[in-house]
C-alpha cells in the first residue's frame, strides 16, 4: 500500500532521482538503459527547506569561484564585496538546511520516516527528535543521511577554504605589481560597501546550482552537532513539523565561529593601508576562515576517554 502524504499542498517537494545506471548493451545494438534492481530510488527535497538553505550553497558557491588574479582596485573592490555576501547567523541555519537537504537525498531514511508516519508515530517521533536531535541517527538509514550530509557540507567548506588559501598567496605574489603597494584613498567607504554587502542576495539560477549542488552526493562517515541536526530537521520536514524543524536550526560553536570570522574581515580592512594588504584579509579573513568554520561543523567530535573511578 502506498504510504499517505504526511505533508499538504502547501509543503510542495521537487522529485530528485537518485539513482539509475546505464548497461552495457551487446555490439550490434545500440545501447540502452537498464533500471536499478528494485526500481529507481527516490528521494524527495521540500521547496521551502530549499529556500532556506539557498543562503549557505549561494555563498560558498560565489566566493569559492573568486579568481585569485588581481588587476586592479577596482576589481578587487568587488571581490571584497562578493566575499562579504553572508551573514553569520543566515548562513549558520542555512548551512543546517544544507544538511537536511542533503539528509534527504537517503532514500531508505525518507521512506522509514514516511513509514512511521503512515502508522501513526510521527507525533511522538517529532517530539522525540525536537528534545534530542542525535536520535534521528538510530532511524532507519539515518546514518547513511548523516553521511551524505557530512560530505554535503564539508566539501562546500572545504573549497572555499581551499580557494581562499589560493588568494592569500596572490597577496604576496602580486607586490610586484606597483598599483598593489599604492595606499587605499577610500578606507572608510570600501569598509562601509563591505559591510552593506552582507546577507544573501537571490539570483534565477540559485534554485538550479543547489539541485545541482545535492546532486554531487558522496558519504562521510561522522557526525557532527550540525550534521545531526541537518538530518533531524530532514526527519521533522517529512513530517509536517516545520516549526519544530525551525527551532533546530541553529549550533552555537558554528555561528560563533562565523561570526568571528565576519568580525574579523572586518578588523583587517579597517587596518590595513595598502591593496595588497586588502588582498591578503579577502583571502584569509573572507574565505579561508568562514571556510574553515564549515569544515570543523561537519567535523564529528571528538570521544571523550574518561578515567575509570
Amino acid at each position: 500500500m502506498r504510504p499517505r502524504s504526511v505533508r499538504g499542498l502547501a509543503a510542495a517537494v521537487i522529485a530528485v532521482i537518485l539513482t539509475g545506471c546505464a548497461a552495457s548493451a551487446p555490439p550490434a545494438s545500440p545501447p540502452t538503459a537498464s533500471a536499478p534492481r528494485g526500481g529507481a530510488a527516490q528521494a524527495y527535497v521540500d521547496v521551502g527547506l530549499a529556500g532556506q538553505a539557498s543562503p549557505f550553497e549561494a555563498y560558498t558557491r560565489r566566493a569559492a569561484a573568486i579568481d585569485p588574479g588581481f588587476a586592479n582596485p577596482s576589481q578587487l573592490g568587488e571581490r571584497l564585496r562578493t566575499a562579504a555576501g553572508y551573514e553569520p547567523k543566515q548562513l549558520e541555519s542555512a548551512m543546517i538546511a544544507y544538511a537536511a537537504l542533503a539528509a534527504l537525498q537517503e532514500p531508505r531514511f525518507v521512506q522509514a520516516i514516511r513509514t512511521q508516519a503512515s502508522k501513526g508515530g510521527g507525533r511522538d517521533l517529532a517530539r522525540r527528535l525536537a528534545q534530542d536531535p542525535d536520535a534521528a541517527l538510530a532511524l532507519p538509514g539515518g546514518s547513511a543521511a548523516a553521511a551524505r550530509a557530512n560530505a554535503a557540507v564539508a566539501r562546500r567548506g572545504e573549497a572555499l577554504a581551499n580557494a581562499g588559501a589560493q588568494v592569500k598567496k596572490t597577496s604576496y605574489s602580486i607586490q610586484r605589481q606597483s598599483w598593489s603597494r599604492a595606499r587605499i584613498s577610500n578606507g572608510p567607504q570600501r569598509l562601509a560597501a563591505v559591510k552593506q554587502a552582507a546577507g544573501y542576495r537571490a539570483e534565477p539560477a540559485d534554485r538550479a546550482q543547489l539541485t545541482q549542488a545535492l546532486a554531487e552526493g558522496g558519504r562521510r562517515n561522522g557526525a557532527s552537532p550540525v550534521v545531526s541536526r541537518g538530518v533531524a530537521v530532514a526527519a521533522l520536514t517529512v513530517l509536517g513539523r516545520d516549526a519544530e524543524a525551525k527551532r533546530l536550526m541553529t549550533d552555537r560553536n558554528a555561528g560563533q565561529c562565523l561570526r568571528m570570522a565576519k568580525l574579523n574581515y572586518h578588523q583587517c580592512l579597517a587596518a590595513a593601508g595598502t591593496h595588497y594588504e586588502d588582498v591578503y584579509c579577502l583571502g584569509v579573513h573572507a574565505m579561508t576562515d568562514p571556510g574553515q568554520c564549515v569544515v570543523d561543523a561537519a567535523k564529528a567530535p571528538r570521544s571523550v576517554r574518561r578515567a575509570g573511578l
